[in-house]
């Protein structure tokens, strides 16, 4: 058995389990194998009462102290069991669990595990889990590894087959020179993965982790280094001139460019007109005005006789960005001819939108990955703009390149990260920082709360709501049981339509529905068809909607400082005022002072370098806290030493053999290959 062989024949996957696999993009064994645990839940042993601390995930053994009373409230089942032991009391509730009021007894003594909250005075646990006191003693101690999941998919069955492709698949070559594998201190990869998915201890779980997240960051590394060297000091085929054109847009503006934006144009101007290819990253805040430079940069192509294309993550950011340029030809007449390709116009549409494309008549073409599609031919492609560059991968932005003979690169990023690891992770691109917002816009509103503020929440919701305006709703997960005891998109939709009144309209979003279906949903919101989305961080980038002035983020401890300043951006877009409640379950002193950095400032370059000091290569035992270029394990802030680390290896053997040509370098060379023709483009999904 290798990494290819079909899950299928893995002892216990039938039919059925294979098609709850592929939900998850797993169809081999190597693709199982590469699906790391998303947490690990340590069972330690249980506490008393009063030794429960709210935002504990922890085991208590109690016996019940009264008849478990139950109630419906809009067709959810609700069981309230009371619970003591010598130490104090606590309420456990149950939705749609009737089945417990026979299992659990008055004055029976019962195992309990679950997140402890506070309800007014009162120590409470939602849904925790039963055990039986040897099947919990089992696991005390033990590191448990926690997958992501879907409906009808058990964290057991997933163990238990990757457990199977452990053993059964043949171990890979080392592709690591010994020398990198000294150097950095690496265990080889096949004890990275057995400790990985079952560690024995902690200890070895970091290990494991630092491997796996070293061979990300490699790969990625070396793809950009060698994009790097291909670009470097390629001839500017298209020197582009500054026209009238762009003189007279921005004199027809309502507002004036900040100094920062007026900086950054400069360099773009001078990186067009030099005679080599620019290759150059804005990166920005929220709101601090990249698309505008873009604007310019594409006007510019177009006044200068070429073709421009802007390459956006979704069909609906495509699409506003289309009409914001539709605009600016009928206001100001500018000397833009656009055209919108994007996956779901009809046939037609699409025909209609190649011709123009090819011959020309069209030099602004506006769109998603449709955009780089075989049947797209351009006439003269001399600017690529690719905004929120961290969803696309490089083999992405290479193939849009390639449609031209060597155009002018320029791509966007709201993504603030620090400038060390900036030059690090954008080593393909020169980089222009725009770090001032334009004057006037109204600083958004924080707040950070625990869960009992839920019903002050939701009541501001219906207010804002009922003055005409909208909220997202973040959940970090799809599903209930993919991560624990965490709030998950679908239950949390239907709890919201039971708490808020019936005329708000409330939708649900998340990454694993149908493209066609998450464009319907985004569109709805934008034309204000839905009051209230609530959300995976799905959301992050994609959707541009002014009305928008509420973002509520569940479970705020699980995420990243940074993540959750991107998400942030999603409101503070109109001119109403815009407000953020991050709401934790957690209430120890760390995490709360943590979140608090968001509630001092509105700065993303200043969050990102908070991050980075917060966080540490311990941060292990939760979700993946960073969004940013979607690595499946690494994270560029908790990991940002290994970051470092890959770096220079990359470096050093490049230097001294840059196209791995050397026998000791042939394996490793495969590896980056394979890497490259399977599509890794570390990008979210």
């Amino acid at each position: 058995m290798d990494r290819n062989t079909s899950v299928l024949e893995l002892k216990g996957i039938g039919k059925k389990t294979e098609t709850l696999f592929a939900k998850l993009g797993i169809r081999s064994v190597g693709d199982l194998l590469a699906h790391y645990p998303r947490d690990y839940e340590l069972y330690e042993a249980p506490v008393k009462i009063a030794q429960a601390s709210p935002g504990s995930v922890c085991a208590v053994y109690v016996t019940v102290t009264g008849i478990p009373n139950e109630r419906r409230a809009h067709q959810i089942h609700i069981l309230n069991v009371n619970v003591a032991d010598s130490s104090g009391s606590m309420q456990f509730t149950f939705f749609n669990m009737p089945f417990l009021k026979k299992t659990l007894k008055q004055g029976g003594y019962y195992l309990f595990r679950g997140t402890v909250q506070m309800r007014g005075n009162k120590k409470v646990m939602e849904q925790p889990k039963l055990f039986s006191l040897e099947e919990y003693k089992k696991q005390t101690d033990c590191l448990i590894p926690g997958y992501a999941l879907t409906k009808g998919l058990t964290n057991l069955t997933v163990r238990k087959a990757v457990r199977q492709a452990l053993d059964l698949c043949e171990s890979q070559e080392e592709y690591y020179p010994p020398q990198i594998l000294r150097d950095c201190g690496l265990i080889p990869e096949r004890e990275a993965l057995e400790s990985l998915h079952f560690p024995a201890n902690r200890e070895r779980l970091l290990q494991a982790r630092r491997r796996l997240v070293f061979d990300e960051f490699f790969s990625f590394l070396y793809l950009l280094r060698r994009n790097r060297q291909a670009s470097e000091g390629v001839e500017n085929r298209f020197r582009m001139f500054e026209t009238a054109d762009t003189v007279r847009f921005l004199e027809h503006l309502p507002f004036s460019l900040t100094n920062a934006q007026r900086k950054v144009w400069q360099e773009i101007k001078d990186d067009m007109s030099s005679p080599v290819c620019m290759n150059r990253l804005i990166q920005g805040d929220v709101g601090s005005g990249k698309t505008i430079l873009a604007v310019l940069a594409l006007l510019m192509t177009a006044a200068n006789g070429c073709q421009g294309a802007l390459m956006a993550p979704t069909e609906v950011l495509a699409a506003q960005h289309y009409e914001t340029v539709a605009e600016y030809v009928r206001r100001y007449g500018v000397c833009f001819r656009p055209v919108l390709l994007v996956g779901s116009m009809t046939a037609g549409e699409k025909r209609e939108a190649y011709r123009r494309i090819e011959t020309g008549e069209a030099n602004l073409i506006i769109g998603t990955h449709a955009l780089i599609q075989d049947r797209v031919r351009y006439k003269a492609l001399a600017l690529v703009v690719t905004d929120e560059q961290h969803r696309f991968g490089v083999r992405q932005r290479e193939r849009l390149a390639k449609k031209g003979e060597d155009p002018h690169i320029l791509v966007m990023s709201a993504t603030p990260i620090p400038r060390t690891l900036a030059i690090i992770l954008y080593g393909d691109l020169d980089i222009s920082v725009v770090d001032e917002l334009p004057q006037g816009r109204l600083p958004i509103k924080n707040c950070v709360v625990n869960t009992s503020w839920r019903p002050n929440a939701y009541k501001f919701i219906a207010e804002q709501v009922a003055q005409g305006r909208q909220a997202y709703v973040i959940c970090p997960q799809v599903e209930e049981g993919e991560m624990g005891n965490l709030e998950n998109v679908v239950d949390y939709a239907e709890k919201l339509r039971c708490a808020l009144p019936s005329e708000v309209q409330v939708a649900f979003l998340h990454g694993r529905m149908r493209p066609a279906d998450k464009n319907r949903i985004m569109e709805e919101f934008a034309a204000r068809s839905i009051d209230v989305l609530v959300s995976t961080t799905v959301i992050e980038v994609g959707i541009n909607v002014p009305n928008a002035s509420v973002m509520m983020v569940e479970n705020a401890e699980r995420f990243g400082l940074a993540q959750l300043h991107q998400l942030r951006g999603r409101v503070g877009r109109g001119n109403h005022q815009s407000y953020c409640i991050f709401v934790s379950a957690k209430e120890d002193q760390e995490t709360m002072e943590r979140l608090q950095i968001l509630n001092r400032s509105n700065d993303g370059f200043y969050i990102a370098s908070q991050d980075l000091e917060l966080r540490g290569p311990g941060d292990l035992f939760g979700v993946r806290q960073s969004g940013d270029f979607s690595f499946r394990l690494g994270d560029i802030y908790t990991d940002a030493a290994v970051l470092k680390m890959a770096s220079d290896a990359v470096d050093s053997l490049m230097a001294e053999d840059p196209q791995l040509e050397r026998p000791q370098h042939r394996a490793l060379r495969q590896r980056l290959d394979q890497t490259a023709a399977n599509g890794v483009d570390f990008r979210s999904i």
